[in-house]
């Protein structure tokens, strides 16, 4: 067992190494043989200027007896109105997303490639200032060509994006002049080698504002029957948003005679000065402070334990060792935001810290909350079978939920098991909330039949009373992180969805400290005044009632410590 145990971490920890490094925000995608109809490459919630540089490197399609001017391939870049919802995508509908036309003003590109003539057909729907740079067709809009530095950093400036398509005619005119007056000094200067490193990061690109009367036509690379492209997008004043860029093949919308394709894609977001969207900029400052406040509150809880020593449980120090590891679980996790806010990627060994802190989080979190509803070390100190079970099921299925997120917090969204294990996620964690909520029902209902055949009704209905309270503490803190807060995320303006996980740190903060305070260890707690075991006291009264034990004190064992009590004699 101890073997198996030991293989089985080992597992878990190559695991968290091989998909530490995954979770960035540079992406590269490669699919091989996919039939998807729409694969969801990644959203982002760009500000003004920020970027997005898509390369296409290599795009492979079967073209046997396959029309791809009726099926069109190709990208699209649609801006929601919220969180991934209202978009353009008309994957329900049953139309293709590349030829439906919007029914709304809400910004829309479209990259659609004909491999037949070698060229990218782009179509700007929508009200928008996006500016795109990208290399033109040859032989489309010449006049309108500039010469740039691959991949700029800088957005272009407002004056610039205001003339829509840039023209230069004066400046090459002058440029003309310049390299008259420069051949000139040329003949009197020794021949320099030339910089073929220099060259190459020249490349011709055009700047386009994109709007309805604007219909750039991009050029289309191919060789050995591999296709590619790249562009640049800049996010305008106007047209800042949360955006969703997907990868259409048209023809394998039928659920039949679906024809395989390959493709390998690199994807660059970036909003002014940091990688991270909109919504996650600000969480790294949300976690080291939510850090620092359960941090306090498990050293107020350790201090109420010291206190109180005597009425201290295992279970009051599990749930310590829980708010801890939640503490340390923030501060990886803010770390790791930082290096991807920084990098566009995370550091492997921090990385690897917060997935284990945080499997360490949630499996404490759903064991502690289960002892606590089944009364262990507080009223008994042995599970029943039922109660047994119940562990055997929720401790696996932790083990499954922690790693369906590992998982999908290492993996590109546009992959083919990112969904697949987001679902995974989702029922798992489902069947965990409510398996945990079992052993809470089960004391109740124990509580409600003895309060009325063992003739302690007062004590069972103080137990009763406390059970039933923290019933309904479970479901609010389920019923508020799992539905009410993600409601409230895609309600909010895309800047203002970090609020969905400040909201879910406070109410597990409101959580823990309601929970410690219900069942602290003080004297005036009624759960904790209560007799730990009711068969011992009733024996120990027929014990003292004989003569032989006359006169004799005993110690009698309360949940605050051991009174000496006099037996009165008979």
């Amino acid at each position: 067992m101890a073997v198996a145990h030991m293989n089985g971490c080992g597992a878990v920890m190559a695991l968290l190494v091989l998909l530490s490094g995954c979770n960035a925000r540079i992406h590269k995608l490669s699919l091989k043989n996919e039939t998807r109809f729409t694969i969801d490459l990644n959203n982002f919630g760009f500000f003004a200027t920020g970027t997005l540089n898509v390369t296409l490197s290599s795009l492979r399609l079967d073209k046997t007896l396959v029309n791809y001017n009726l099926n069109p391939v190709g990208f699209s870049l649609s801006r929601s109105r919220v969180n991934k919802v209202l978009s353009y995508t008309a994957e329900e509908t049953g139309t293709c997303p590349l030829t439906t036309k919007p029914t709304n003003d809400e910004p829309l590109i479209r990259f659609v490639i004909d491999i037949e003539h070698l060229r990218v057909n782009v179509n700007a729907e929508g009200v928008q200032d996006n500016v795109l740079i990208a290399k033109a067709k040859s032989g489309e809009a010449k006049e309108e060509r500039v010469v740039r530095a691959s991949a700029p950093d800088n957005a272009p400036k407002a004056d610039d994006q205001s003339k829509g398509t840039l023209t230069h005619t004066d400046e090459r005119k002058e440029g003309e002049k310049e390299e008259a007056a420069a051949d000139q000094h040329k003949e009197q200067q020794p021949v320099e080698k030339p910089n073929p490193v220099g060259e190459a990061k020249k490349v011709e690109e055009t700047t386009f504002l994109l709007n309805k009367t604007t219909q750039p036509v991009l050029y289309l690379n191919k060789s050995n029957d591999l296709y590619s492209f790249s562009f640049q997008l800049v996010v305008g004043q106007n047209a800042q948003g949360l955006y969703s860029l997907k990868f259409h093949n048209c023809q394998n919308q039928a659920p039949v005679n679906k024809r395989p394709y390959s493709l390998t894609v690199d994807v660059i977001e970036r909003n002014p000065g940091s990688y991270l969207s909109a919504a996650e900029i600000p969480l790294s400052r949300l976690y080291i402070c939510m850090a620092g406040v359960f941090f306090t509150a498990a050293m107020v809880w350790v201090y109420t334990l010291m206190k109180h020593r005597y009425s201290v449980f295992k279970i009051h120090w599990l749930m310590a060792a829980l708010a801890f590891t939640k503490s340390t679980s923030l501060v990886f996790h803010s770390i790791n935001y930082h290096f991807i806010n920084t990098e566009g990627h995370p550091i492997e060994g921090w990385a690897v810290m917060y997935y284990i802190t945080h499997l360490l989080k949630g499996a404490l979190l759903f064991i502690t909350l289960a002892l606590i509803g089944t009364g262990w070390a507080f009223v008994k100190y042995i599970l029943s079978d039922k109660e047994k079970k119940i562990f055997m099921i929720v401790i696996p299925l932790q083990v499954l939920a922690n790693v369906a997120y590992i998982i999908i917090e290492s993996t590109e969204e546009g992959s083919s098991d990112y969904y697949l294990w987001k679902e995974i996620l989702f029922l798992v964690d489902l069947i965990c909330c409510g398996a945990i909520l079992f052993p809470v029902v089960w004391s109740i209902r124990h509580l409600q039949e003895a309060s009325s055949t063992d003739g302690k009704a007062a004590m069972n209905l103080e137990k009763l009373k406390l059970f039933r309270h923290y019933y309904v503490m479970i479901v609010c803190y389920i019923y508020f992180t799992r539905i009410i807060a993600i409601l409230l995320k895609i309600t909010m303006p895309f800047q203002w969805q970090w609020c969905y996980e400040f909201l879910v740190e406070v109410s597990t903060l409101f959580f823990f400290v309601l929970t410690g305070y219900k069942f602290r260890p003080a004297s005036n707690n009624p759960y904790l005044t209560l007799p730990q075991d009711e068969e011992d006291v009733e024996m120990d009264e027929v014990v003292t009632e004989s003569g032989v034990l006359e006169g004799i004190s005993k110690v009698k064992k309360t949940s605050n410590g051991r009174e000496r009590q006099q037996e009165p004699a008979l």
